[in-house]
């Protein structure tokens, strides 16, 4: 039985992981680490290929390049069109995309068993080979400049994205992962060129696999598509970043951007914790209890006591040297001053007096089943597979990971939140009202 995570040491070639759950990873001469999961009785597999790049590593003058990228390794290689590619993977009925997060990217597919193998040869050959054509690129920022836009539209969105501008006025985690109208709109080809010359390299990508697969079999296929592009020359993997380095300075700041909503959005937030605190079980029963779920004290005092609004939430974003935790409402703006104080007090309340006996156990039950339920999809294991290597650098079985959430108490929920109550709040909002009107101080 394991109980602590299993370290993932960049120095040993090959691994078992975990070998009731078949967990293997395998470290290629160029670098490239390949970790599968055999699901058995499982008919489908999810792969992915883990790029450690992410939005903060961007020139801060062009940043947006990380995403943009993402967009058009979709968009041709010199063997296959854009439409080839979309067309390839139709044929095999695959879910598949991709996303681009503040310190990676990730690019991947969900298929039939049989298919595995087609998957991975696209997926490489994207991944590899990709031409970035000078056509493609101005078709795909006037896309990128659509979703952008769509996203102005949104204030909920935009809310978030300003609540992390002013925490992290001067870290490239305070800036948006798609960039802006004006970076996008002055990025060139060759500039988002060089980027991808400069980061997509074997000893930064890990290929994880979850569901039928066969770890051998994958590792062999893999390694033929890497020699016939030319990525054999060995090299040593990249390291990890760093999670001890010192954390990055977070500014306590309100904000308000005017905006003709019929809805005030507000975000209520503090420092958070890193992605490897140990208290991290400890937060997700905080989540659970405060604002997750329509139990949750957010939805009860919020929503169903007051009827101050429909959407009310917690929320946190962990990275490796900084996080952030917080709440989200909109609301009617002549509710919004209300609203506020409701949650500035339910947040006083928990770091205060704690939670109850039957708040833990609720909240240990929602968090240990969501993460089961989750668990059922190779896609999730994928993930798992993916995070745990790219980031944290340790695998733990959800087995272990059920254990350790189960001897969360009381007393370090409250001390969690005492400690993160203890920073000062910040405040974002959009939407008609103005700072006075909202008394953020």
């Amino acid at each position: 039985m394991i109980d602590e995570p299993v370290a993932l040491p960049l120095d040993v070639s090959d691994l078992t992981i975990d070998a009731e759950a078949r967990v293997r990873r395998t470290i290629l001469p160029n670098g490239m680490r390949v970790l599968t999961e055999n699901i058995p009785g499982m008919r489908s597999a999810s792969i992915g290929f883990w790029v450690q790049v992410g939005s903060r590593d961007e020139d801060p003058v062009r940043f947006g390049s990380t995403h943009f990228l993402e967009h058009l390794l979709f968009k041709g290689t010199p063997t296959r069109s854009a439409l080839d590619i979309a067309s390839a993977f139709d044929a095999i009925g695959a879910d598949n995309n991709a996303l681009t997060g503040k310190e990676q990217t990730c690019y991947y597919a969900r298929v039939r068993d049989r298919d595995l193998t087609t998957a991975l040869r696209i997926l490489v050959d994207m991944i590899v080979s990709s031409v970035l054509d000078a056509h493609e690129f101005e078709l795909e920022r006037g896309v990128i400049l659509e979703e952008l836009a769509m996203a102005s539209d949104d204030p909920e969105d935009v809310v978030h994205e300003r609540f992390a501008t002013l925490v992290y006025p001067h870290a490239a985690l305070g800036r948006p992962i798609g960039g802006t109208a004006e970076t996008i709109s002055a990025v060139e080809r060759d500039q988002v060129w060089e980027h991808y010359r400069r980061w997509y390299s074997p000893s930064r990508i890990v290929c994880t696999v979850a569901g039928a697969v066969d770890h051998d079999a994958l590792v062999g296929e893999l390694s033929r598509l890497l020699e016939l592009v030319g990525w054999t020359d060995s090299a040593p993997v990249v390291p990890r970043r760093s999670t001890e380095r010192a954390p990055l300075p977070y500014r306590a700041a309100s904000g308000v951007l005017a905006k003709h909503t019929e809805q005030e959005n507000i975000v209520l937030g503090v420092p958070g914790i890193v992605r490897t605190d140990d208290r991290a079980y400890a937060m997700s029963v905080l989540h659970a209890v405060l604002g997750s779920g329509m139990s949750s004290r957010l939805f009860q005092q919020v929503r169903e006591r007051r009827g101050l609004a429909y959407s009310v939430y917690s929320f946190g974003d962990a990275y490796s040297d900084g996080g952030s935790f917080g709440v989200y409402v909109g609301c009617q703006p002549g509710k919004a001053a209300e609203a506020i104080r409701v949650i500035r007090g339910e947040l006083s309340d928990i770091a205060s007096e704690g939670i109850t006996e039957e708040e833990l156990v609720r909240g240990r039950g929602q968090v240990a089943g969501a993460s089961a339920l989750r668990m059922e999809d190779s896609y999730a294991r994928m993930g798992r597979l993916g995070r745990s290597e790219i980031g944290a650098g340790e695998f733990l079985t959800m087995d272990a990971s059920l254990r350790k959430l189960e001897k969360v108490t009381c007393a370090q929920v409250q001390e969690l939140a005492a400690s993160l109550l203890a920073e000062p709040l910040s405040v974002s909002a959009v939407g008609p009202l103005s700072q006075e009107d909202l008394q953020l101080g």
